[in-house]
């Protein structure tokens, strides 16, 4: 008869995973990925590195699943603070939001940007930058929508400012500290590359004239 785990045995090791995915999003945090081994989070959480590869394979596998916890988290974050207003509002909070927060754990978002990874972590990478082009999406298809915005592709529109956004973000990442002027820009970069000519306007664009 095949051995069953109790709910409470299932929590325990639910628990204990959690706890590794925790100490290896600080280690990476500290280090990147080219210098996360499963001892240092072995050590980073408190356990035997056996315990690390009872509850994951590998490198890539940890890794991947701090990406799902870490991007689900940010992508949730843009999406609330990008949820309502006029598309210019919409796009202005999501790029302070993606931005803005890469910028404050620079280390683990250039982990999720664009540090080499294992092919099975650059698939969860992909995930991660289309969940955050969804949101951008969104945004740009109401305005459109509105007229708030000139007429355009969402998708492509959407795709292209996420991969600029993190094209930017390379430079100040990879070389801290940042420049206080690098969320600003982008967010003009944003705007103009959506058809937005007149920022000062509250938010009205050449569409709405």
């Amino acid at each position: 008869m095949a051995y069953r785990r109790t709910p409470a045995v299932q929590a325990r090791l639910d628990a204990q995973a959690g706890l590794i995915v925790q100490a290896a999003t600080k280690v990476l945090s500290r280090a990147g990925y080219a210098g996360l081994s499963m001892a240092a989070v072995a050590a980073e959480a408190g356990v035997a590195t056996g315990t690390v590869y009872k509850n994951f394979s590998g490198k890539a596998d940890l890794v991947s699943a701090v990406f799902r916890k870490v991007v689900a988290h940010e992508v949730a974050a843009v999406g609330t603070a990008s949820a309502s207003g006029t598309a210019v509002e919409r796009v202005t909070a999501a790029v302070e939001t993606f931005a803005g927060r890469a910028l404050k754990n620079p280390k683990l978002a250039y982990v999720l940007l664009v540090e080499p990874v294992d092919t099975v972590v650059d698939t969860e990478r992909l995930r991660f930058r289309r969940a955050f082009a969804e949101a951008f999406e969104s945004a740009v298809a109401e305005g459109v929508a509105r007229a708030e915005l000139p007429a355009q592709d969402a998708k492509i529109s959407a795709a292209a400012l996420v991969g600029a956004i993190g094209e930017v973000l390379v430079g100040p990442l990879a070389d801290a500290p940042h420049s206080e002027s690098v969320v600003p820009e982008l967010v003009n970069f944003a705007l103009r590359a959506l058809g937005v000519h007149d920022q000062s306007d509250s938010g009205v664009s050449d569409a709405d004239a």
